[in-house]
């Protein structure tokens, strides 16, 4: 069946930097488009960033262009998050997922425990 283990999340001081992984199993990685996206407290869901089949093409919310890299290994099914520049807004457990419609993204069942990120000082 499909999973996702996400990892490499932390503490980090504004300004800082991070980079998550996501571990694939269970599906034929390579065939899937894949995004992050994250739930800071008290919040829904929401849309951080997106990549395509092969990596050609990628997306990105506008809170993050610009500080955030997608990229993916598809010999390692694996899926990363680089975060520059992070801000205390960015506190978030993030996950990782197969590529839905950012405007309705939900929890499915493959999706890992996610990732804590706590940016402060």
């Amino acid at each position: 069946e499909a999973q996702l283990v996400e990892s490499g999340g932390g503490l980090v001081q504004p300004g800082g930097s991070l980079k998550l992984s996501c571990a694939a199993s269970g599906f034929a990685f390579r065939h899937y488009a894949m995004m992050w996206v994250r739930q800071a407290p008290g919040k829904g869901l929401e849309y951080v960033a997106a990549i395509q089949m092969g990596g050609i093409g990628r997306d990105y919310a506008e809170g993050v262009e610009g500080r955030f890299t997608i990229s993916r290994d598809d010999a390692k099914n694996r899926l990363y998050l680089e975060m520059n520049d992070l801000k205390p807004e960015d506190t978030a457990v993030y996950y990782c997922s197969q590529y839905q419609t950012p405007e309705t993204v939900a929890r499915d069942d493959y999706w890992g425990q996610g990732t804590q990120v706590t940016v402060s000082s």
